[in-house]
């Protein structure tokens, strides 16, 4: 509709007068440029024009002018390329709140407080029994459990309370993320501030949020349930695959959000600054950078599964055992017998003996995590000496990132071993579990800083730039100009 009121405009419309949007000029400026034959043509055609010199008075009531005015209105919007940066720091904020529910989920694991709330209640569980009358409630109800009955039939009701507010506050922690997470991001969403981009992972973490929620759920239960622990040979404790899936939910939260988060901030410093951001894009596009942008992605995932095993081995509390390093008790590492006990297949033919000791089996359980744990120091310890030599190619956020990962695995480690030694104390274990995710976040910045542009970032950078520079004068106006001058 828009491309026939154009051509059957008049030469004032078509040359690109200012008599509507801009947009309607840019999109003027793209036809052909015109001549004297066919300015002629059009002038005898046009019924709106009476002279040159009244002619733009003319034009303002012409219904071809409403009607083109009206079509470029309906044109579609465009997409938003970046979003706000207040989203990018609302994610971040967010993040530390994942952060936080980690280290205290950690808490309320040392402490053997996940058990006790033995019901499952997402609104009425908000608040905590109010009077002594719903604590004996509650009490009664623990006592009916696997835990108690096997395990802490010693506690009193003051005990009692104390598991229970270390569970409760880690249920309300999840509710208030839930809460600051989806409201805002149905406010962005609406007042435009998040890109189609973004509000596709918004959408995705929000979806993985509220499943961490039956997921918490589904893990307590194999707690409290006596067939499933009997099946499994286990004291009342909850299935470490399901406390690992449990744990991989909320890393994938945390790295979901904090890389969100930093891709947002970034390019907002791009578009602040575009000059400076060309800089920066074009030393990201070294290609000499390809090597390590690889293997930087293949040390965050390297750092995510040693977290993970470091899950399994919370699960089977298999840190209280082989409590010596380097060493597993008098040998570097135990027999072959006692790694692939037989005790741990289930099947006659033993055909799962290989996979439940590496799983099920405490011992197996530990030592994977070693080897894990070593490894991952060994990487970054010949990532750093790599990233050292050839800091001259790198950005300088990638190397200062570098530096520190190397300081918080050398920490961790350190945390790790400790934490063996004296027979996994809580202050030790919270600290190590915390560690974790300090080096999994160093890990995922070295990373994000090392990331090329978006295709569409560098557009829009590059327009950016050129957009205070003299814009060189169009062909088609200056011979308009020429042709309304005679």
């Amino acid at each position: 509709m828009l491309k026939v009121l154009l051509r059957n405009a008049s030469p004032m419309i078509r040359l690109g007068a200012n008599v509507g949007p801009s947009s309607f000029i840019r999109s003027v400026m793209s036809r052909p440029s015109l001549n004297l034959r066919n300015i002629s043509a059009l002038s005898k055609t046009s019924q709106c024009l009476i002279s040159r010199q009244n002619s733009y008075r003319a034009l303002s009531s012409c219904s071809i002018l409403k009607q083109a005015t009206t079509a470029v209105k309906k044109q579609p919007a465009k997409k938003l390329i970046n979003s706000s940066k207040q989203v990018g720091y609302w994610l971040i904020g967010t993040s530390g709140l994942v952060f936080g529910i980690v280290v205290l989920g950690g808490l309320t694991r040392l402490t053997e407080s996940g058990l006790s709330i033995t019901e499952w209640k997402p609104v009425a569980g908000t608040l905590p029994p109010m009077n002594e009358q719903q604590w004996l409630e509650e009490f009664a109800k623990y006592r009916e459990s696997p835990e108690f009955q096997q395990l802490n039939s010693h506690i009193n009701l003051d005990e009692f309370k104390f598991i229970y507010f270390m569970e409760w506050v880690h249920r309300l922690w999840g509710r208030a993320i839930g809460a600051v997470f989806v409201l805002p991001a149905i406010y962005f969403a609406v007042a435009k501030k998040t890109s189609p981009r973004v509000n596709r992972r918004v959408f995705t973490l929000a979806s993985l949020l509220g499943l961490q929620g039956f997921i918490g759920w589904w893990m307590v239960k194999s707690g409290l349930d006596q067939e499933a622990l009997n099946e499994r040979k286990s004291k009342p404790t909850v299935s470490q695959y399901r406390l690992t899936t449990h744990l991989t939910t909320a890393f994938l939260l945390y790295l979901g959000m904090l890389w969100t988060g930093f891709e947002i901030l970034k390019e907002a410093k791009w578009v602040k600054d575009p000059a400076k951001a060309l800089s920066q894009i074009a030393k990201l596009d070294n290609p000499a950078l390809g090597p390590f942008r690889k293997t930087s992605l293949g040390l965050l995932a390297l750092t995510f599964v040693t977290a993970m095993s470091g899950g399994m081995v919370a699960g089977l509390d298999a840190g209280l055992i082989y409590n010596t390093f380097p060493h597993m008790g008098d040998d570097w590492i135990p027999s072959k017998r006692e790694l692939f006990d037989n005790n741990f297949a289930r099947k006659d033919d033993a055909s799962d003996l290989f996979w439940r000791n590496m799983l099920e089996n405490p011992a197996t359980v530990q030592l994977n995590h070693r080897i894990l744990a070593m490894t991952t120091f060994c990487a970054v310890f010949g990532m750093h000496m790599w990233v050292n030599r050839r800091k001259h190619i790198l950005p300088k956020n990638a190397v200062r990132s570098m530096h520190a990962m190397m300081g918080v695995v050398t920490l961790q480690a350190t945390l790790g071993i400790f934490t063996l030694l004296y027979l996994v104390p809580i202050s030790l274990g919270s600290l190590h579990q915390a560690g974790a995710m300090a080096l999994l976040t160093n890990a995922l910045i070295f990373a994000a800083q090392l990331r090329k542009a978006r295709i569409p970032m560098r557009i829009l950078v590059g327009g950016l730039s050129t957009r205070a520079a003299p814009k060189a004068t169009s062909k088609i106006l200056t011979e308009a100009g020429n042709v309304a001058a005679k």
